[in-house]
This record gives structure tokens, sequence and C-alpha cells, in this order.
């Protein structure tokens, strides 16, 4: 099996895919520049579409490029995301997602793989290797098939 061009031998995880780190540090170079935006990212969707974000600072907590970037794919018909990654303005490189947006990544593509800079440079790993043993969302949901019957309660 051939690597796709776009992708470099990561000895450790998954091939990482540098056109994805590349369009995150693009917009991450031209887009940001602390204050409101400060973070960019990049998910490379299962048709091969590349989207991008900023995060939007707010006190209150606005989201991140990551919540961003999901919500992008999604206006455009892409709703399944393989890899993401997210790079801070000002040459801060590769930035691994907080912990909100680890769950919120484990919720809606938990078979993602996210794009993470250590050392030794960028590698690939699951999200599920970010967040292990997290709390799974959908386990919590209920078939609505399989919803109890509710008993009638006698009046007293």
């Amino acid at each position: 099996m051939t690597t796709p061009s776009h992708h470099v031998a990561d000895p450790v995880g998954d091939a990482v895919d540098v056109e994805l780190l590349e369009a995150a540090a693009h917009v991450a170079a031209t887009r940001c520049g602390g204050g409101t935006h400060s973070m960019a990212a990049a998910a490379r969707a299962r048709d091969g579409r590349i989207f991008t974000g900023v995060n939007v600072y707010h006190f209150t907590g606005g989201p991140c490029a990551e919540l961003v970037v999901i919500g992008a794919a999604a206006a455009q018909g892409a709703y399944e995301l393989e890899v993401i990654v997210a790079v801070g303005d000002r040459g801060r490189g590769v930035v691994p997602p907080c912990g909100r947006c680890r769950q919120v990544l484990l919720d809606h593509a938990p078979t993602l793989k996210v794009i993470i800079g250590a050392g030794d440079g960028p590698r690939t790993v699951g999200i599920t290797d970010l967040l292990p043993d997290g709390y799974l969302w959908a386990d919590q949901q209920i078939d609505p098939d399989q919803q109890p019957t509710p008993t009638p309660t006698s009046a007293s």
C-alpha cells in the first residue's frame, strides 16, 4: 500500500496529514493574531475535503477552533470527519485539543484521528487516546424503540 502524497509516515502512530497541517498553519498565520482569534483548525472529511475555522474568543467561553470546524463541515454536508489538527497563532505550532473539545470530538466522531505536537514533532493519535475511558454521550441515549412503557399510577 502506498502512502497518499499528502501524508508522511509517522514512526509512532498513523501517518501525519501534512496538507491538513499546512492548511491549519496557513489560517493561523493569515487569519489569527491574538485577541478574538488565536487558534485555527483544519479537518479532513471522509470525502477528502478540508474544512478550516478559527476560534471565537469571548470571556463567556466562545467556541474553540475545532468546534467551529465541525460546524463549518456540517454546513457543507460533511458529517464524517477523519482527522483534525489545531494550530496556534504567533508560531505556536500544533496545539492539542482542550478537554471540552476532546469530549465533543469523541461524541461526534469516535474514530477521529487527531494530529498533536510533541518534542519529536507532530504525530497522529486517535481521539480515544486523548480521552481514555471517556464518557460516551451516545451510550446514555435511549433508543426510541426500547423506551420503557410508563405504567399508569392510580389516583388516591
